[in-house]
C-alpha cells in the first residue's frame, strides 16, 4: 500500500475563512523543509553565540569572501549603521577581523576568522553531507525531475519577492 502521503495531491483547502491552494504532502514537506532550515540557523547561531543578522553578515562573509562594511549592508538589508555595529559584534567576538583594503587605503575589509569558518563548517557539514548523500542516492532521471521541481519553487518565490518589492517602491 503506498504511503498517504507520498500520494497526496495538491488540492484546496479552508483555512481561517479562506480557501487557497495546497500543494498536498510536496507543500508540507517545503514547509517542514524551510522550518527545519530556520531552527537549523538558530542552531548554528547559538553554537557560534551570534545573533541572527551577525550570523548572515558571517555567511555572506564565508560565502562571498572579505568585504566592506558597505558592500555588506545591501547584503544583510540593513543600515551602513546598522551593519557598523554587527562587524562590531563579530570582531569584538572574534569572529572576524578589519583588515586594511587591498586597493583602497581609505577603506577596510571584514575578513571572517578562520576558526570560525571552522566551526561553522563543523556544525554545517553534517546536513550538507547528508543533503548530499540523498541526492547522489537519487537515479539520474529523478535528479532532473526533483532539480526541475525545486528550479520552479525558486522561481516562485524570486517572483513573489520581485513583485512585493516593486509594490513597496510604488507611491501609495
Amino acid at each position: 500500500m503506498e504511503d498517504e502521503r507520498k500520494s497526496e495531491g495538491p488540492r484546496r483547502v479552508q483555512t481561517a475563512g479562506h480557501e487557497h491552494p495546497t500543494a498536498g504532502a510536496i507543500g508540507n514537506q517545503l514547509r517542514a523543509i524551510g522550518a527545519l532550515s530556520k531552527a537549523f540557523e538558530q542552531h548554528l547561531g547559538r553554537t557560534l553565540a551570534v545573533n541572527d543578522t551577525d550570523l548572515e553578515a558571517m555567511e555572506h562573509l564565508i560565502l562571498s569572501g572579505p568585504m566592506t562594511p558597505s558592500e555588506l549592508a545591501p547584503k544583510l538589508g540593513i543600515s551602513n549603521a546598522a551593519t557598523t555595529f554587527s562587524v562590531d559584534r563579530l570582531v569584538a567576538s572574534g569572529h572576524a577581523r578589519r583588515e586594511p583594503h587591498p586597493t583602497d587605503r581609505r577603506k577596510t575589509v571584514i575578513v571572517p576568522s578562520p576558526p570560525s569558518v571552522a566551526r561553522a563548517f563543523d556544525a554545517l557539514m553534517p546536513v550538507l553531507n547528508g543533503v548530499a548523500d540523498a541526492a547522489a542516492d537519487l537515479p539520474a532521471e529523478h535528479r532532473d525531475i526533483v532539480g526541475a521541481f525545486l528550479a520552479s519553487v525558486i522561481d516562485v518565490y524570486e517572483g513573489a519577492l520581485e513583485a512585493g518589492a516593486a509594490e513597496a517602491d510604488t507611491p501609495a
